[in-house]
């Protein structure tokens, strides 16, 4: 079965004005490496428009009618200092939520072995009634309810390399002990939540903290002697990753020195596990990623990985 890539151009069109790091150069530079000779038999999909009923899922009524009417004109409409409306937006959302539920179905459907979602705005960080962090609605955790209200199963795991602790993801799920969340994260670092002792309703939550300067050594170690063993024992039936590229050495946002084949390396080892608990069923959704060079390099490594190519 195919690896898939799930977009849409209006994800590239979203962008919170001049100077932000979030902005649409970023997606332009995922999807130019993508078009390399290496990813020719990677299958192109449009992102579909997620409806509001799966979000309200994840979000309150209120929050997303928010979203979704109060867009500006022209310009943007802030809605907290880092995240912003512009007219685009309410719609880049609906297909970034659209493209990872999408996905979701693909690989129940048996379309799909796994799939890639490159899309804007990210989400880890939305929270059920605020935006933050970039970000306006949780995708992931969005994704993973939905598969679990259409496909018939309980367990769902979502596995967040993001620099920065996934605090809407791991809202969402601590009280749900067939949801897990495992983050490793840059600490101390936005958004201020992540902390070793937050392990949820059952210990669904697992979260590896990583000192400014710390590099594959730390990085590899925290997902072999924590994550991966606590992800095998609660063996979910759906794999989810968030996939942040800002851990990377040369990234503007933070302080950790991953390189390039760090996301090679825990792109197979998540793909392994998935192979031995869900029949390879991976859905993988952009976060974060601020070098346009090691952005671009990153999801190449990673993609490369869930094709299996690398």
């Amino acid at each position: 079965m195919a690896t898939a890539l799930y977009t849409h151009p209006v994800c590239v069109e979203h962008e919170m004005g001049d100077y932000h790091p979030e902005r649409p150069e970023r997606l332009r530079a995922i999807l130019h490496a993508l078009e390399a000779e290496a990813f020719q038999s990677l299958e192109r999909r449009e992102a579909p428009r997620a409806e509001v009923a799966p979000i309200e899922r994840v979000h309150k009524a209120f929050y997303v009618e928010g979203i979704l009417e109060n867009a500006p004109v022209e310009g943007h409409r802030h809605l907290d200092p880092d995240t912003a409306l512009c007219p685009v937006s309410p719609e880049a959302g609906l297909r970034a939520a659209g493209a990872a539920m999408a996905a979701v179905d693909a690989v129940f459907a048996g379309e799909l072995r796994n799939a890639f979602c490159a899309v804007r705005p990210p989400g880890h960080h939305a929270e059920s009634q605020q935006a933050l962090g970039f970000c306006l609605f949780n995708n992931v955790a969005v994704s993973a309810r939905h598969a679990r209200a259409s496909h018939g199963i309980k367990r769902v795991a979502v596995v967040d390399f993001d620099v920065h602790h996934g605090n809407g993801t791991q809202n969402d799920f601590w009280f749900e002990p067939d949801l897990f969340y495992a983050s490793s994260h840059q600490w101390p670092c936005y958004p201020g939540t992540g902390m070793e002792h937050e392990t949820g309703v059952e210990d669904n939550v697992v979260n590896v903290q990583l000192r400014p300067g710390a590099g594959s050594k730390e990085f590899r170690a925290g997902y072999e002697d924590v994550i991966l063993p606590r992800l095998e024992k609660f063996a979910p039936e759906l794999l989810i990753i968030s996939a942040g590229f800002d851990a990377h050495k040369r990234d503007p946002l933070a302080n950790l020195m991953l390189e390039t084949e760090d996301y090679a390396w825990v792109t197979r080892e998540l793909v392994r596990i998935a192979e031995n608990c869900c029949e390879g069923r991976v859905v993988s959704s952009l976060e974060g990623g601020y070098d346009l060079e090691a952005l671009a390099d990153g999801v190449a490594a990673h993609v490369s990985a869930l094709m299996g190519t690398k």
